[in-house]
């Protein structure tokens, strides 16, 4: 086992309130593309950036054309929990792990067996009519053509955060709260580029933070133990005791 791995499993052993916060990285493992990785959606070709089909202003404008691109490269339902995702669900079962904080949309956190999951970004598994509030599945969104429409002819929106939106005060608070409170916080798969999620971090007051990235971020010098591995690779190699 890896030095820094022993490192973190001697502090997980240690702890009783971690939280982990994730990001994109934390679903690679699981066929999801990194927004930002050089393989990612972000670097991909379509007939607009992704950054302005995701953006509620082309929502607004164009919902068939945002539904195309979100059927093709956002629902992925298929998509499986793999190590990290366990792990995670085991730690909390096993009452060390106080919740997960994730910028993922996807839903695997709670597939995998998670309860206390902040979703920063929303999750594509809830879909709500803009008019009435009725919701629909993820499967009857990825089922459909075009731009969904409720009975009420209102259009169906998924409850995820779009450019230009902000995110759910209750949430941030939620999160703020249990990062606050964290004997041990556990960033794994994310660049911390994405503001504000990123900044959360700020907010946490103990002096044991890990970060999990394969590649550098802006607060390696912060970290008490870096490791610059897969996180799936890493976390599965932890035992809860």
């Amino acid at each position: 086992m890896d030095d820094g791995i022993k490192t973190l499993q001697q502090w997980i052993d240690d702890s009783h309130a971690i939280v982990f916060f994730g990001g994109a990285g934390v679903s690679t493992e699981s066929g999801i593309p990194d927004f930002r990785s050089v393989d990612g959606l972000y670097n991909q070709k379509y007939d607009w950036p992704p950054e302005q089909i995701l953006s509620r202003t082309f929502f607004d404008a164009r919902p068939e054309e945002f539904y195309r691109f979100y059927r093709d490269k956002m629902l992925c339902l298929d998509a499986r929990p793999n190590a990290a995702h366990k792990k995670l669900a085991e730690l909390e079962a096993a009452g060390r792990l106080r919740s997960v904080v994730t910028q993922n949309i996807d839903g695997l956190h709670q597939k995998a067996g998670s309860r206390r999951v902040w979703e920063l970004h929303g999750s594509v598994r809830r879909n709500y009519c803009m008019r009435c509030h009725k919701p629909y599945s993820a499967e009857e969104i990825k089922a459909g053509t075009g731009a969904p429409k409720c009975g009420c002819g209102g259009t169906v929106k998924p409850d995820v955060v779009l450019y230009e939106e902000g995110l759910d005060s209750a949430t941030i608070e939620g999160a703020v709260a249990d990062i606050r409170g964290a004997d041990l916080l556990i960033i794994g798969g994310t660049s911390l580029a994405v503001y504000p999620a990123a900044g959360l971090i700020h907010y946490f007051r103990g002096n044991r933070l890990v970060l999990i990235n394969k590649s550098a971020t802006p607060y390696d010098d912060r970290a008490g133990l870096t490791i610059n591995l897969p996180i799936g690779e890493v976390l599965g190699q932890i035992e809860v005791r």
